[in-house]
């Protein structure tokens, strides 16, 4: 039987990485809650440093493909390994981006260029949404530079898919050793990026931060790739190492470590250009970038080896089985609904905190019933038919 018509049914899931999953999603939900109400300056928001919970992601993606498939090449094309990942998160890509489509108007308001965009752009993002590809400044309905204007967070998806092609034609082939060289020159990317160091040529979208990414320009695409190639090769090297930690309530313990590295304050005040000096001051802005590449580097891969090495049962199971189970469509459904918090900020700039809080806490349980409903009413039933009538047949 030609390896491309073998059915490979899925393995036994790792239940506490996939609760890890939904905890960073939900933190990253509330980071964006309080970037609107910030004004999208990091100073004040509860979650400083949300925007890493993306490199967690990407972390848990590389551990992941190495568990699924690293061990089933000699049953599996190339091609039958990307239709099993088109499968697995293509339609909720599309489903998210027709609700960016459903949404864009409702924010006119709070978005320069929504209200003028013209029809022929309209139609040309939402065929490139569609089949992820990505869109420059001059393509940009929005006002942000988004790649995707429709649904932001699509943009790390469009790297997901650049890491799972890397993995299937070339990094698979290659023994641990090379792979902790390659994981080595990756982590120094990550660092040039986070501090500023110039060393790849100092494309940077802002020193002293991870932030960036989701603009398809030279700052844009540079941070992009610091911010896959470290986090999702260093998760296939650990899943290759069989390295794991065994520790007593695994989850919550990896829970609370997320939680804390994702709201420590900031370090370092932020860079300012003085324009009477002509001064590029830092403002210790470095130690902040430091902090951020050294969890990115050394502290979400431990957390990774906690969450494999563990285990779970009782309540917590289920617990991790639901925001696992939710976490993606969460995570790609969310952002349409904050575009609509920005312009409800935009028409009620002097509301009452209650008013902020009450807004807030129902962003956050319209967002999670969103999830909820498109994983059982549409993720699970379409994934299951193409799984049947694609993938077997």
């Amino acid at each position: 039987m030609a390896k491309e018509n073998v059915f490979l049914p899925s393995k036994p899931r790792y239940e506490i990485l996939d609760g890890l999953r939904g905890v960073a999603a939900l933190l990253i939900l509330i980071f964006h809650i309080f970037e609107d109400e910030s004004l999208r300056s990091p100073d004040p928001q509860l979650v400083n440093h949300g925007y890493l919970a993306v490199e967690f992601f990407f972390l848990l993606s590389g551990f992941v493909i190495g568990y699924a498939y690293d061990d089933r090449w000699d049953k599996m094309t190339i091609g039958g390994f990307f239709k099993r990942r088109l499968v697995r998160l293509h339609p909720m890509a599309i489903l998210a981006t027709v609700i960016g489509v459903l949404l864009f108007y409702l924010g006119g308001d709070g978005f320069r260029l929504v209200n003028t965009a013209p029809a022929w752009k309209m139609i040309v993002c939402f065929v490139c949404a569609l089949f992820l590809i990505p869109l420059g400044p001059k393509m940009d309905i929005r006002g942000w530079q988004e790649m995707y204007p429709f649904n932001s967070p699509l943009w790390t998806l469009f790297y997901e898919y650049i890491g799972n092609i890397l993995y299937a034609l070339f990094i698979r082939k290659l023994p641990k050793w090379a792979l902790r060289i390659l994981v080595a020159l990756f982590a120094v990317l990550l660092v040039d990026k986070a501090v500023g160091l110039g060393i790849f040529g100092g494309y940077t979208t802002g020193i002293g931060t991870m932030a960036g990414g989701w603009s398809w320009d030279k700052a844009g695409i540079y941070t992009g790739f610091a911010r896959l190639l470290f986090p999702f090769f260093c998760g296939l090297l650990i899943q290759r190492s069989g390295k794991v930690i065994k520790v007593k309530g695994a989850f919550w313990w990896c829970a609370l470590a997320l939680a804390v590295m994702l709201c420590m304050p900031r370090i370092g005040a932020m860079p300012h250009f003085d324009r009477a000096t002509r001064v590029y001051d830092l403002g210790g802005a470095v130690y902040n970038g430091a902090y951020e590449a050294f969890c990115v580097i050394c502290i979400m891969p431990l957390v990774i080896m906690m969450g494999a090495g563990g285990k779970i049962s009782g309540k917590s199971a289920k617990l991790c089985k639901f925001v696992g189970d939710i976490s993606f469509p969460l995570y790609i459904t969310h952002y349409p609904i904050i575009y609509l918090h920005v312009q409800w900020l935009a028409k009620h700039p002097e509301a009452p905190l209650g008013q902020h809080i009450y807004v807030a806490l129902s962003i956050i349980t319209i967002s999670i019933l969103v999830a909820y409903a498109c994983y059982k009413l549409y993720d699970l039933p379409v994934r299951e038919w193409l799984k049947e009538h694609w993938l077997k047949k």
